[in-house]
C-alpha cells in the first residue's frame, strides 16, 4: 500500500472563531507532528462541537475534512471500521473528496476485500485519473484478485511517470512472475537493486525463481545476499502500535509452514529470519522487541540440517515459541507412523523408510509391510502427488525396487478407503491451540487424492458434501474418531499442525499424513463456501499467537 491515508483537502473556509475550524486545526497540527492520539481527540472534539451547535453554519467542507482527518488518525491506529465511517461520512458532504475514495479502496484491501477495493479506486480515479496513490495502490488490488494482464499495463503507465522508482519495478517483477514471464521478472528485480542496492525482497524473489528452476548455486547466493543486507524480512501489522512483535525462523530451500495467509494483514509485527546451513546466529541480534517466536521450520527431511541451528536461537531467545525444532524433529513419516501407533480406533499404516545408496529385496519388504497386498512409494521431502506411486503385485515392485534408491525413500502400507459410492475422500483438519478445525474435504475417484486434481470444481455435489462437511465434522467423524484426534494431538506436541485423514473401509480413522507443513490459504473464488472454514482457522492462529504474547510479558 502506498500510504495507510492519504489526507484529504478542502477548499473551504470558517470564521475565525468557529470552534469546529480551530479543533481542525489543532488536530492536524497533532497529526503533523506524529500524535496521533492527540490527533484524533482533536477531531471528535470538532464534531463533536458541530453536533452540540447544528446552527452555527460550520460550512459542509469543514465537516467533511474533519471526518476526512479523523479517518486517516483512526487508520493510524488501526481502527479500520471507524475510519470507513468516518470516509463515507465525508463523502456524503463531499463527494469530491477523492482521498476519501481511495483511502475506501485501501481499507477493503487491507480487510481482504480486493474486488471491493477496485471499485472504490475507479471512484477516485473519476474524480482525478492521475491521482498517484489511487493508481498505485490500484496496483495491489489488481494482483490480489489476479488480474495480472491489467496490473502489469497500469505498472508500466506508473514507470513511465517515474523510472527510478526501485518499488515499482519491485511489483512489475512479481507480475511479470505470474503471467510465468520468469526471465523479465528476473530482469525486473535485478533492476529494482540496481536503483536500491538494499533491495532484499528483490534479491529473496531472484534466490526463490533460480531455486525454483534447479539452478541452487544462484539461489543461494541471492538468498545469501539478501540475509547479508537485510537479515530480518519485516511485515508490519496493519495497525500503529502493533499489538507484539513476531520472530518467525524459516529455512529459504523449503520444508517450512505456509504462512502468507496466516500472516497477512495481522495486528502484529512479523519478522522472518532466514536460517542457512553452517551459518551462525547471535540470539542478542534478534531478540529486541520479540514477544512470540514462530519456527516455520516444518519438513525434517527437507530441512532438518536447519532445525538444530532453530532450536539454539529458539533456547537462547527465551520467548513462548510455537512449534519448537525439537519437537518438529520427531515428524517424519515413518517417525510419525511409529509415534501414533496404538490410538484406539485410528489405523496408522506401516512404513519402511530406505536409506539413499542402500539395496532393498522384495522379501526384506514385504516382512517389513506384511499386511500390505498394495504399496505406496515415494521419495524423502515430497508432498502432493509428486513421484507418489502405487506398486501392485510382486512384479511391479521388483521393477520398482531395481531402481537406484538416490534419495531416501518411503515404502508405505496401502489403506482401502474407497466410499460404498466408489469415490475416495481425504479429509484435513488443522490443528491450532488445542482446537481441531476442518480445512478441506477433496473427493476424487482415483485414490491419489489431491484438491487441486479432483473434479471438484464442476461437481456440485461434491461442493455440497464438502461444505456440509466444514459446517459439522461431526456428520463424518464420530466421538471415537475425534477422541483419536485428541491422542495425535497429544502425542505429536506441536500448537500449529495439519493431518491429512480418512475414515476406512472398516469405519477406522484413517491416517495419511500428519505435520506442520500443510497449506493453508484463502484463495477459493471457486468454493467461496470454504472462507468461513478458513477464516476460523487464521482466528485461532492469531489468537493463539497474542496469548502467547501476554504469557510472555
Amino acid at each position: 500500500m502506498t500510504a495507510t491515508a492519504t489526507p484529504a483537502s478542502s477548499t473551504g473556509s470558517e470564521p475565525a472563531g468557529s470552534s469546529a475550524q480551530h479543533w481542525l486545526r489543532i488536530g492536524q497540527e497533532h497529526y503533523a507532528a506524529g500524535r496521533n492520539d492527540e490527533a484524533l481527540s482533536a477531531f471528535q472534539l470538532g464534531l463533536a462541537a458541530v453536533a452540540a451547535q447544528p446552527a452555527n453554519n460550520t460550512s459542509a467542507e469543514t465537516i467533511a475534512e474533519l471526518h476526512s482527518k479523523l479517518g486517516n488518525a483512526c487508520m493510524v491506529r488501526g481502527d479500520r471500521e471507524t475510519a470507513a465511517a468516518n470516509y463515507k461520512a465525508a463523502l456524503r458532504l463531499m463527494p469530491g473528496l477523492t482521498a476519501c475514495w481511495c483511502n475506501l479502496g485501501n481499507i477493503h484491501v487491507q480487510t481482504g476485500k480486493p474486488r471491493d477495493a477496485i471499485a472504490y479506486y475507479l471512484e477516485a480515479l473519476k474524480l482525478d485519473p492521475r491521482h498517484w496513490a489511487t493508481r498505485s495502490n490500484l496496483v495491489q488490488a489488481l494482483t490480489a484478485t489476479k488480474q495480472y494482464i491489467i496490473a502489469k499495463a497500469l505498472l508500466l503507465e506508473l514507470l513511465g511517470e517515474r523510472p527510478q522508482e526501485a518499488a515499482l519495478l519491485h511489483q512489475l517483477g512479481k507480475v511479470h512472475y505470474e503471467l510465468e514471464e520468469v526471465q523479465d521478472a528476473i530482469t525486473c528485480f535485478e533492476q529494482a537493486i540496481a536503483l536500491n542496492p538494499r533491495d532484499a525482497d528483490s534479491l529473496y524473489w531472484i534466490g526463490g525463481i533460480k531455486q525454483s528452476f534447479g539452478d541452487n548455486a544462484a539461489a543461494r547466493a541471492a538468498y545469501a545476499q539478501a540475509a547479508r543486507i537485510q537479515p530480518l524480512i519485516r511485515r508490519p501489522a496493519i495497525k500503529s502500535p502493533p499489538d507484539f512483535r513476531v520472530l518467525a525462523l524459516y529455512a529459504p530451500f523449503g520444508g517450512n509452514t505456509p504462512t502468507e495467509y496466516l500472516f497477512k494483514d495481522a495486528d502484529h509485527d512479523t519478522d522472518t529470519l532466514a536460517i542457512f546451513k553452517n551459518n551462525s546466529y547471535d540470539p542478542e541480534a534478534f531478540r529486541q522487541g520479540v514477544d512470540v517466536v514462530v519456527n516455520l521450520i516444518s519438513d525434517v527431511d527437507q530441512a532438518g540440517a536447519m532445525l538444530p541451528l532453530a532450536a539454539y536461537l529458539v533456547e537462547r531467545l527465551g520467548k513462548p515459541t510455537v512449534n519448537d525444532p525439537r519437537k518438529i524433529e520427531r515428524t517424519t513419516r515413518d517417525m510419525v507412523a511409529e509415534l501414533l501407533t496404538g490410538i484406539d480406533g485410528c489405523r496408522i499404516p506401516k512404513i519402511w523408510r530406505q536409506q539413499a545408496g542402500t539395496g532393498l529385496s522384495v522379501e526384506s519388504l514385504r516382512a517389513a509391510l506384511p499386511q500390505a497386498t498394495s504399496i505406496l512409494a515415494r521419495p524423502v521431502g515430497t508432498h502432493g502427488g509428486d513421484d507418489f506411486d502405487k506398486i501392485d503385485g510382486t512384479e511391479q515392485l521388483a521393477a520398482y525396487l531395481a531402481k537406484p534408491a538416490e534419495t531416501d525413500r518411503y515404502f508405505i502400507e496401502y489403506a482401502d478407503y474407497r466410499s460404498a459410492d466408489g469415490f475416495f475422500r481425504k479429509y484435513r483438519f488443522i490443528f491450532v491451540n488445542g482446537e481441531i478445525l476442518p480445512y478441506h474435504l477433496a473427493i476424487c475417484d482415483s485414490w491419489k487424492v489431491h484438491h487441486v486434481n479432483t473434479d471438484m470444481a464442476n461437481q456440485v455435489w461434491m461442493q455440497e458434501e464438502e461444505a456440509a462437511f466444514l459446517n459439522d465434522p461431526a456428520l463424518v467423524f464420530n466421538e471415537r474418531h475425534y477422541q483419536a484426534l485428541l491422542a495425535i494431538q497429544q502425542r505429536i506436541g506441536l500448537e500449529y499442525f495439519g493431518i491429512d485423514c480418512s475414515v476406512d473401509t472398516k469405519g477406522e480413522l484413517l491416517v495419511f499424513e500428519v505435520n506442520a507443513s500443510m497449506l493453508v490459504h484463502d484463495d477459493n473464488a471457486e468454493f467461496s463456501y470454504k472462507d468461513p472454514a478458513v477464516r476460523r482457522i487464521k482466528a485461532a492462529f492469531a489468537s493463539m499467537l497474542a496469548r502467547l504474547a501476554k504469557s510472555g510479558v
